[in-house]
């Protein structure tokens, strides 16, 4: 089991490295996941999650995730082959937590060597986006 501590990551560098241990057939466990960061310009990530969620029907979908959590899973869903069975049984061993909960307060974290430190662009919090989409701040 590894534990990856998402907070100051950029999110898309971070889920291939959390895809490729989901498909060795490893269990992952993100925290934090509210602190992640998309990089590029905050105006322009809101306006291209607004559209993915607006996009479609509200009954029959494709639905879009607004919490950071979901936002989160949905990017290393993104990594993984879903739709095939190997990917939806390594999709099936990875969790996703918004803050660090009390089980996992005393473990090891695996740090991810790219974080918001390296960016030399705006950025924008996994949060921030949730809270700018309409999710109901809960973390």
């Amino acid at each position: 089991m590894k534990i990856y501590d998402v907070k100051d990551k950029i999110l898309g560098r971070m889920s291939t490295k959390i895809a490729k241990d989901l498909l060795r057939g490893e269990t992952v466990i993100v925290i934090n996941a509210e602190r992640a960061v998309l990089a590029g310009d905050p105006t322009f990530t809101f306006k291209h999650y607004l559209q993915r969620i607006q996009r479609g029907d509200p009954t029959r979908g494709p639905y879009f995730p607004k919490t950071p959590q979901g936002i989160v899973r949905r990017a290393i869903r993104g990594m993984l082959p879903y739709k095939k069975e190997r990917g939806k049984t390594a999709f099936k061993r990875l969790k996703v937590f918004v803050g660090i909960p009390d089980e996992y307060k005393d473990k090891e974290y695996i740090q991810v060597k790219e974080d918001v430190n390296k960016l030399r662009c705006k950025h924008i919090t996994i949060g921030e986006l949730s809270i700018k989409l309409g999710a109901k701040k809960r973390w």
